[in-house]
């Protein structure tokens, strides 16, 4: 259920120009769905999923305790901590040195943890060499079937692979363009997801903040003219925010329920 008062349609993508900073981008990105300035990635990562739905997900759909589970685009590890702290042997992948360096700085206290350099496009990682591959956001945008290849190669037999992804029909959606492929292709039933061996589980997440106006300001900061706009319908400090895991086996054949 939306905590948004009624109100008409915002206008999207800060198309009134009035300064939209934050972009949903083919960015490598793990923590949150978009780029952010520092401090608003801060501020979001806070809010997003406090419930801890997605990490739940990620451990009922693979299992990832006790696997070799590699994370693609591990960003500031948040979502490593939270994998490590579900008992998975990590190997987190960033896209090029200084992300590499920084991501080592930021996961220092975690133990038994590989870090590398890689991406979907190319892992470099061994044949056969994971039990579980996760993708928050960034991958399996442009080119699916090069990075299932890829998955497909690095992933052992029963291997699982885990992409999540925005699903829309939520609060969060009002502050994004109408036609993007989560909001609709990638989920239907003739979309590339499902046509290729993927099942999907959507979860019902927030962005919670602390009060109405924390999330008014960060909104207003982040969005711009949109977020304002979205912001001053609030009548709780959160967003409804819903996200879609695509779930497959390896070679296709799904070993887990269907959600």
């Amino acid at each position: 259920m939306s905590d948004l008062a009624p109100s008409g349609p915002a206008v999207l993508g800060g198309r009134d120009g009035a300064g939209l900073r934050a972009a949903y981008t083919r960015a490598p990105v793990a923590d949150v769905p978009l780029q952010l300035a520092p401090g608003d990635a801060v501020r979001l990562s806070s809010a997003l999923d406090r419930e801890g739905k997605i990490p739940r997900a990620f451990e009922a759909l693979g299992p990832v305790a006790g696997r070799d589970v590699v994370l693609v685009d591990a960003g500031g590890g948040m979502r490593a901590r939270q994998l490590a702290e579900l008992g998975a042997r990590l190997t987190l992948l960033e896209r090029d040195g200084p992300r590499v360096a920084a991501l080592r700085a930021d996961v220092a206290d975690l133990t038994g943890v590989t870090i590398a350099e890689g991406s979907f496009a190319r892992t470099n990682l061994p044949d056969s060499s994971a039990d579980i591959v996760i993708s928050c956001w960034s991958a399996f945008r442009d080119d699916l079937p090069g990075e299932l290849g890829e998955a497909e190669r690095i992933l052992r037999p029963g291997g699982r692979l885990l992409v999540l992804h925005d699903y829309g029909r939520d609060d969060v959606s009002r502050l994004r363009g109408p036609d993007l492929p989560e909001y609709g292709a990638w989920s239907r039933r003739d979309g590339w997801f499902l046509q290729h061996g993927f099942k999907v589980r959507v979860l019902h997440c927030w962005w919670t903040f602390e009060t109405v106006e924390d999330a008014q300001a960060f909104l207003g900061d982040a969005f711009g003219a949109v977020g304002r706009e979205v912001g001053a319908g609030l009548r709780r400090p959160r967003l409804s925010y819903n996200v879609a895991i695509y779930h497959r086996t390896r070679g296709g054949a799904d070993a887990s329920e269907a959600a």
